[in-house]
C-alpha cells in the first residue's frame, strides 16, 4: 500500500533553454500549503549572466546542491527532484553523488542518463552555445503537441541558448546507489509502453532505466512540454509522487 507524507520538498528543474519561469503554471496548481516547491534556473540559462556560455554540468550540479541545502534538505528530510528533458544530465549526477538527499526523482518526458553519454558529443568545440531552433525544425525532434501560440511565443521570447560545454560534457557515474532512489517517469510524448520496450531492447536513451530498482511509470499524453500544455495535470502527478513514502 502506498502511504503519503503531507510536507514534501519539491525542486523543479527545467530542460534546455529554460529557466525557473517554465514551471510558473505548475507551481500555481501545486498545493503550496502542503509542500515546499520551488523552480530553479540552472547555471548557463540565466540570460543576465555574462559568463553563462562557459558553464558546465559540474556548475549545474553544484547549483542544484546549493538550492537543496538552502531548502533545509538532509538525509532525514530528502527532496523530490523533478527533472524535465535535458535536466536529466545534471540530475543524474546529483543522484550519483548524493542519493541520500533524494526522496524520489520524477522524470518529466525524460529519464536517467547512462554513464559516458553526452547530449551532443559531436558539437564542435568552437560552438559556444546552441540557440533554441526554429519551431518547424524542433518539431522534427520532439512533439510540440498541446502548445498554444501564446506558449510558443513566450518560449521563443524567454529561451536562453544552451551552453556548449553542458551539451558536450559526458556524464560520468560511479555510484550504483543512485539506482535505489525511488523513480517515477512521467511519459508524455512517448507512451510508457514504448519507453519500457525501448528499455528492454537496450536503446541508449533509456539504457539506465533497466537498472532502477523502484520504478513507476505514468502516462500523461501530450507534447514534450507538459508544464505548459497540461500544467494542472502535471502538478497533480508531481504532488502525488512527492508525497509518497513508499
Amino acid at each position: 500500500m502506498t502511504t503519503t507524507t503531507s510536507s514534501p520538498t519539491i525542486l523543479l528543474i527545467p530542460g534546455h533553454w529554460l529557466g525557473a519561469w517554465a514551471w510558473d503554471e505548475v507551481l500555481e496548481h501545486l498545493d503550496t500549503d502542503e509542500s515546499r516547491a520551488v523552480g530553479m534556473t540552472l547555471p548557463g540559462l540565466d540570460g543576465d549572466d555574462p559568463d553563462r556560455a562557459a558553464k558546465t554540468l559540474d556548475d549545474q550540479v553544484a547549483a542544484i546542491l546549493d538550492v537543496v541545502t538552502g531548502l533545509g534538505v538532509s538525509d532525514n528530510e530528502p527532496v523530490t527532484l523533478v527533472a524535465h528533458s535535458g535536466a536529466n544530465a545534471p540530475v543524474s549526477l546529483v543522484l550519483d553523488r548524493h542519493p541520500e538527499l533524494v526522496h524520489r526523482v520524477v522524470w518529466v518526458d525524460s529519464g536517467p542518463v547512462a554513464t559516458g553519454r553526452a547530449f551532443a558529443p559531436d558539437l564542435p568545440e568552437g560552438v559556444e552555445e546552441l540557440p533554441l531552433p526554429a519551431f518547424d525544425a524542433l518539431a522534427h525532434q520532439v512533439s510540440l503537441q498541446g502548445l498554444s501560440a501564446e506558449a510558443l511565443e513566450r518560449f521563443r521570447a524567454r529561451a536562453v541558448p544552451e551552453p556548449g560545454p553542458v551539451l558536450r560534457q559526458p556524464v560520468e557515474l560511479t555510484n550504483d546507489a543512485r539506482h535505489k532512489v525511488p523513480t517515477t517517469m512521467v511519459c508524455c510524448s512517448i507512451p510508457s509502453a514504448q519507453v519500457l520496450e525501448l528499455t528492454r531492447v537496450g536503446h541508449p536513451m533509456f539504457a539506465d532505466v533497466a537498472n532502477v530498482e523502484h520504478l513507476d511509470v505514468i502516462d500523461l499524453p501530450t507534447g514534450h512540454w507538459p508544464m505548459w500544455s497540461r500544467p494542472r495535470d502535471l502538478a497533480k502527478v508531481i504532488q502525488s509522487e512527492a508525497s509518497r513514502t513508499t
